[in-house]
């Protein structure tokens, strides 16, 4: 977390100036994005803290460094009837921004002309912070998050990422490589991104360098050589010095955006049976040890890419896996919005009247594995959930009228059948991210 040089960050606006990011076409529409307006969507966020669904109609949304605006569109398309303010400190990028959001007539929008650490000026209070990508460009990563926590309401979520130097040290020794030649003493332009290229196009394929950092996309995109080896600021970050910075900052850590593919288990071949020495100490060591061990051991992620919060405003509850039967008796059911869609519902009902199953993933892939749901009768007693959320007595009563006999023993399906039927399913579906419960009281 070294200090940045005091003309260091008039390079970083100049060269955001120069090259406006991210290089989005205008046209683009994050309507064709699923994931991205499930990760985007705060109700996620939300119900990872505190197991209850929350409604985006006037939230208010900041998106600190928000480039061309392409997120800002994202953020309200996954959170109607959320205002947005937008902000960066490249005024080019702004102008795009706003370019964007008129072109697309999204009007619940606003982009402004502001740096990181002045969001005082805005005299807002925000429910949900989308900081992408700016945190690692800051002399400390503790700088942006208090800013962020000084404009976020007690129960507000702030999810930023910063870059992990152990995944991208290669472009790190790249970058070292370049400001040796001189290509990063000003602002670099066109003449040092075609450098750059005829540099990395002259080694030899197999030296390490090349072989570690060269892609294909290099060749004709200019925008991947500048993200990449010629990225003023740029610094990398472990998740040790994550928790560091929340700790300073006085934050706390909620889970990591893509949290299923950090699961420190799914490296080993036999998780359940680890030897001796991992099976007793892993499931003891701290969330901060295991992911830090994670990418130690596997360092795939280009972003650390987390949620936080202020400290002790989560909501106590009970993990799902946990509950009892007054617990269910009482539980609401809603879908995860993002599943809540048109297309969606008419492949639901195009299943049940065909008797096939409905591949859930196929729309929305949220657990990286095909998710299917076999039985047409469960499918068709979830309609409802397409309508409104429900109680679960609703979908369990709709299930008994689809299947009145056991399929087996065609002996008359009980209450409490129908009930265990519909509530394994529900669990199901909700540890994979689709559906939303609470609890009942």
């Amino acid at each position: 977390m070294n200090n940045q040089p005091s003309e260091l960050p008039e390079k970083i606006r100049q060269q955001f100036d120069t090259a406006p990011y991210p290089r989005i076409p205008l046209e683009k529409s994050p309507k064709g994005d699923p994931y991205e307006l499930y990760i985007h969507n705060i109700v996620t966020p939300y119900y990872l803290r505190n197991q209850k669904f929350i409604d985006t109609q006037d939230k208010v949304i900041l998106d600190a460094g928000c480039g061309t605006g392409y997120k800002g569109l994202l953020l309200a398309e996954a959170n109607p009837g959320a205002k947005i303010v937008g902000i960066d400190i490249s005024k080019n990028s702004i102008d795009l921004a706003q370019e964007r959001a008129k072109y697309h007539n999204v009007r619940n929008v606003d982009f402004q002309v502001l740096s990181i650490e002045n969001l005082f000026q805005l005299n807002l209070k925000f429910d949900y912070i989308n900081c992408d990508e700016i945190l690692y460009l800051l002399p400390n990563p503790s700088i942006g998050l208090q800013a962020m926590k000084s404009v976020l309401k007690p129960e507000g979520i702030i999810r930023t990422n910063l870059h992990n130097v152990l995944q991208r040290v290669h472009c790190y020794r790249a970058q070292e490589v370049f400001k040796m030649m001189g290509f990063m003493d000003e602002n670099p332009g066109e003449l040092e991104i075609g450098l750059v290229r005829e540099t990395m196009m002259a080694l030899k394929d197999d030296v390490p360098l090349k072989a570690n950092t060269w892609k294909s996309a290099c060749a004709t995109e200019d925008e991947v050589i500048l993200m990449n080896y010629l990225f003023q600021g740029d610094k990398g970050y472990t998740i040790s010095e994550m928790f560091s910075a929340l700790r300073e900052s006085n934050l706390e850590f909620i889970s990591m955006v893509n949290w299923r593919q950090w699961n420190l288990m799914n490296l080993f071949k036999e998780p359940e049976n680890l030897p001796v020495f991992l099976g007793m100490t892993l499931p003891e060591i701290s969330t901060e040890e295991q992911l830090h061990l994670f990418e130690l051991i596997n360092p795939v992620h280009r972003l650390i890419d987390f949620w936080c919060g202020h400290p002790n405003e989560a909501q106590p509850f009970l993990p799902v896996a946990e509950w009892q039967m007054p617990d269910w008796q009482g539980a609401r059911v809603h879908l995860h919005p993002q599943v809540r869609t048109p297309a969606l519902k008419e492949e639901l009902v195009r299943c049940v009247t065909h008797l096939t199953p409905f591949n859930i993933s196929r729309y929305l892939n949220v657990a990286d594995v095909s998710v299917s749901i076999g039985d047409s009768t469960l499918v068709a007693s979830l309609l409802p959930l397409w309508e409104e959320a429900q109680p679960l007595s609703v979908l369990v009563e709709r299930s008994l009228t689809l299947r009145p006999l056991h399929p087996a023993t065609l002996e008359p399906t009980s209450e409490q059948e129908a009930f265990d039927y519909v509530r394994s399913a529900l669990a199901r579906l909700e540890s994979l991210g689709y559906l939303l419960l609470e609890r009942g009281v």
